[in-house]
């Protein structure tokens, strides 16, 4: 189920010289000009704030790719809870790199770490159960690498990564198909077409639609999406474990442990990503 593939060097390094050319584009002047070139000094990275530190991995790369002469102390690792005043890590080199790459690193730590935060206080709402707590695609062009990552940091699981690893049959593509059975059926004549091995999750609406998937079978798990804690728990008491299950579907942080108590054994939620706030953090000159 847990998928970190996507967390390759050479994603990691697209991601970073992309985000780095859009903001430095053919110069970080303000530093050129400012600053000496032989100039050598250090920031701190200071947390401003109570939550979970997600980043400090991607910044450190983030340092290498700006100058592979910075050095960084990390003195706090990602996971780690945090208060006002902890210090984070030390970066230590030219100071025209240490500015060039200060706005990338908080902007990616401060949003991750807010992720991170968020995934790690709806994970203690679950309480005793044994639900997962699952991210979705509902995340930010361009940005989702750090965002999934920030969700794991947190102690939640990867959903599937893009359109690509996995097959999702939600209500759009049951009611092109033509229903539940003929929207599984379809599924299975493709991937024995090309010779692809996919898991398939199905999105269903209903009970019928539960008993539909159960009689069809040849999926991996089902998908409850919208439904209220006690229909829920009638689902998951119909399917009785032959396959896994998942809730989705609008789950807030006042639903989300009526949910858990359901018996599912997943639940997305795409606030995990698309509605965090951030970590206050600042690179500070010392």
């Amino acid at each position: 189920m847990q998928n970190t593939s996507y967390l390759t060097p050479e994603a990691l390094s697209t991601f970073i010289r992309a985000a780095l050319a859009e903001d430095v584009g053919n110069g970080d002047h303000s530093s050129l000009a400012a600053i000496p070139a032989e100039a050598r000094n250090r920031a701190k990275l200071l947390v401003k704030g109570e939550g979970v530190l997600a980043g400090v991995e991607l910044a450190q790369l983030i340092f290498r790719e700006v100058d592979a002469t910075l050095g960084m102390e990390q003195l706090l690792a990602d996971g780690t809870r945090v208060k006002y005043g902890d210090v984070a890590f030390i970066v230590e080199g030219p100071a025209r790199s240490i500015l060039t790459a200060e706005r990338l690193v908080l902007n990616c730590m401060q949003r991750m770490s807010g992720i991170a935060t968020h995934t790690a206080y709806l994970t203690t709402l679950l309480g005793d159960t044994h639900a997962r707590l699952l991210d979705t695609r509902k995340t930010t062009p361009n940005f989702r690498i750090c965002e999934k990552w920030a969700v794991l940091i947190g102690g939640g699981v990867n959903h599937r990564y893009g359109l690509f690893d996995m097959i999702m049959l939600k209500d759009n593509h049951v009611d092109y198909a033509g229903g539940i059975r003929a929207a599984i059926e379809a599924t299975h004549a493709y991937l024995a077409r090309t010779n692809r091995d996919l898991g398939i999750v199905i999105e269903t609406r209903t009970l019928a639609e539960v008993q539909q998937v159960l009689e069809t079978g040849g999926v991996d798990r089902i998908m409850l999406d919208n439904m209220p804690a006690e229909q829920l728990r009638e689902a998951v008491a119909l399917i009785n474990g032959r396959f896994p299950t998942e809730a989705s579907g609008g789950i807030t942080e006042q639903t989300i442990a009526a949910i858990a108590a359901s018996g599912v054994d997943y639940i997305s939620v795409g606030a995990l990503t698309h509605s965090a706030g951030i970590l206050d953090l600042s690179l500070k000159a010392f």
